[in-house]
């Protein structure tokens, strides 16, 4: 039986290319098709990118989002992976506060947004606030969940080395748990890009999210609606490959299962 090879290099660009204008083409005829007055075509929308960069809102509005974004998910980063391996590695505190955690960790961070703009008002605070709880719990628990998957055996030996808690911690649980943490990281920076969209039409003022309301608002330009969101999922897909090709890294690679 045969079995399928392996992509080879250029197909990993080449077919994403082709299958990108094929889906341009296609919009481009259905729009003539249907001789749609609302829905604009592929070259409405390019205009409507051009319009952004002359008037200096392009770039303007994708720092901001960027910088929402990354303030938040800094934030979360910064306090959820302590508390994820604190929680992993006392499993008495794990099991107190894992209650609440998943009380919490299901309520969708947009439900908090009455509570963030009556708490901090309308602005950039709200926004972060809003990305941090939405990339806390999943930090949190991909921690937690890393530290108690490491196999024993990586302790006993750590312990036998007479490494100390706090050391057998830091130089063998942590390296082991760090593929475990990864892929919450990705999952979490993906929510909180989704958050920071829905967060900017209703607390700010500027953003992608805020372009997309603005737009569907003022005159109902619906090219540069389409223009926001096409530049949102390519963001989103750009921060997505980042976190993949952190995933190979050889030093992080390591603590994968090798049967995976």
């Amino acid at each position: 039986m045969s079995t399928l090879s392996a992509p080879r290099k250029w197909e990993h660009v080449f077919w994403p290319v082709v299958t990108a204008g094929l889906f341009l083409v296609l919009w481009h005829y259905a729009v003539i098709y249907t001789e749609t007055k609302i829905f604009p075509s592929p070259l409405a929308v390019q205009k409507g990118f051009a319009e952004l960069f002359h008037k200096g809102l392009l770039g303007r509005y994708i720092m901001d989002s960027l910088r929402r974004v990354g303030t938040g998910f800094s934030l979360a980063m910064g306090l959820g992976i302590p508390l994820g391996l604190i929680f992993g590695w006392y499993p008495a505190v794990g099991a107190v506060v894992n209650p609440v955690i998943q009380i919490l960790r299901p309520i969708s961070p947009l439900a908090w947004i009455p509570l963030a703009i009556v708490i901090f008002g309308v602005g950039d605070v709200s926004a972060i606030y809003l990305i941090f709880l939405a990339a806390f719990f999943p930090i949190v628990v991909s921690s937690m969940n890393g530290v108690r998957n490491v196999p024993s055996m990586y302790r006993r030996a750590g312990r036998n080395f007479g490494l100390a808690p706090a050391q057998l911690l830091a130089k063998v649980v942590f390296p082991a748990a760090l593929p475990s943490i990864i892929v919450g990281l990705r999952i979490a920076l993906g929510i909180a890009w989704l958050v920071v969209v829905a967060a900017e039409m209703i607390a700010v003022d500027s953003g992608l999210g805020y372009l997309v309301i603005d737009s569907r608002n003022s005159g109902k330009r619906y090219d540069l609606v389409i223009a926001a969101m096409l530049l949102i999922g390519g963001i989103g897909l750009i921060l997505d490959l980042g976190f993949r090709r952190l995933e190979k890294l050889r030093s992080i690679r390591w603590g994968f299962r090798q049967d995976a």
